[in-house]
């Protein structure tokens, strides 16, 4: 039989919110419950309870094992709800021609950016590509990173796509933290159809997503809803597609122009509405009240060195907003979520409040886990990141430079 665990003198621990909570929004973003002095109770991979240590007599927990803490402090493990973690190869070559001016789409135009990344993928097996992700995957989580959602998108073939969601599947069942599946086919048209985009989109709609469904491959279909890869007209075609297998839709919109893709993700009840560069106070009222939540990535506006999406604007008008790394090998190659933090915090200006809410809670609403995932509750499961001994949740994004977690528990375990 399973010890409790009760981790003691914990200086603050952070995100305790009520179990009824699925998502912040608006002025709720601002309000990260905190117990000071606290105490922790873990059993079986759930929180068991929380309290201030001036409520509990350690005399009497005989049956515990208890893991003192020593003024170190616990928060949520983060919630990254966009990634494209499965990747054949990096492309530092890219980097080098974007620090000599080349753009984005430029660099997309010459055939470097998504198609360079498919080309290198098509011939590396599948358990390459497993071992390559699974160790990526294992240095996210000892980083924080509790919960996660991975795109497919860099096959652009039957086989390809395929090859993909099967490597996450294998990394669903061989790592504890839960895992989403999104099926981004449509993230650009390869080279072979560049001149025949319905044929490109009857590839996707007549023989991926049948595969994919025979398979159980994926949770969510996305789209790359952009000026140079798919029309509104496009997007709204494979979304109904994939909804016709149970796949609900988040999408790329929004990124490089507003285009409105923000009104066409809402009108199809997507989950998730991600990037979110380019919108303005149209899209906003368009985002109010719905259960749509906007994920907005500084990773990559920060390596692109394009806008930051308005997240302070947006969080003023009302919104809840969630944070994600967009990890990926051309335009955020890092999944560090504390890294995300401190972007949101310094470059965003984002209070520390608003910012573990948006990487935690929120993050797991965009993946459908925050019943389960995203706060330090009661019934939740025990992920969890300890972090050194700080003064303040700011000292998380102010040391810029530094590493401040010491520690990541998964469903209880130290990672």
């Amino acid at each position: 039989m399973e010890r409790v665990q009760l981790f003691i003198h914990i200086r603050f621990l952070w995100g305790v919110h009520p179990a009824n909570l699925l998502r912040v929004e608006g002025e709720q973003m601002s309000d990260l419950p905190m117990i000071e002095n606290a105490w922790l109770k873990v059993l079986n991979g759930k929180i068991l309870g929380v309290g201030r240590m001036s409520d509990i007599n350690l005399a009497e927990e005989t049956d515990s094992t208890i893991i003192d803490l020593q003024g170190k402090s616990i928060l949520p493990a983060w919630c990254d709800s966009h990634t494209h973690l499965v990747f054949a190869a990096t492309r530092e070559e890219e980097f080098l021609q974007k620090i000599e001016g080349k753009s984005y789409e430029e660099i997309a135009a010459s055939g470097g950016g998504i198609l360079n990344s498919a080309l290198k993928l098509q011939s590396t097996p599948e358990d390459v590509l497993y071992e390559q992700a699974a160790a990526r995957l294992s240095a996210l989580v000892a980083t924080g990173t509790g919960a996660i959602e991975i795109k497919s998108g860099y096959g652009l073939s039957v086989e390809g796509e395929l090859k993909m969601l099967r490597v996450i599947k294998r990394l669903k069942q061989s790592f504890q933290i839960p895992i989403r599946t999104t099926f981004l086919g449509a993230h650009a048209y390869p080279t072979v159809f560049k001149n025949d985009h319905p044929a490109y989109i009857r590839l996707i709609i007549e023989e991926m997503l049948p595969n994919i469904a025979a398979e159980g491959l994926a949770d969510y279909i996305d789209v790359f809803c952009e000026q140079g890869f798919f029309s509104l007209e496009e997007t709204k075609q494979i979304v109904e597609a994939g909804q016709k297998f149970g796949l609900k839709p988040k999408l790329h919109v929004n990124q490089l122009s507003n285009n409105g893709g923000v009104q066409l993700g809402v009108a199809m009840n997507a989950l998730s509405l991600d990037h979110l560069e380019e919108i303005g106070q149209a899209e906003i009222e368009v985002l109010k009240g719905k259960a749509t939540m906007a994920t907005l990535l500084p990773g990559c506006s920060f390596f692109l060195g394009i806008p930051f999406a308005p997240a302070k604007t947006m969080i003023e008008n009302g919104l809840g907003i969630a944070l994600a790394s967009d990890f990926n090998p051309g335009s955020s190659p890092s999944g560090n979520m504390h890294f995300i933090l401190k972007l949101a915090c310094i470059k965003m200006k984002l209070l520390p409040e608003q910012a573990v809410n948006a990487l935690t809670l929120n993050g797991a609403y965009a993946m459908e886990l925050s019943a389960d995932f995203g706060s330090i509750t009661k019934g939740k499961a025990a992920n969890f990141i300890v972090t050194k001994p700080i003064d303040h949740l700011v000292s998380l994004a102010y040391h810029f430079g530094d590493n401040l977690i010491d520690s990541v528990y998964i469903c209880g375990k130290k990672w």
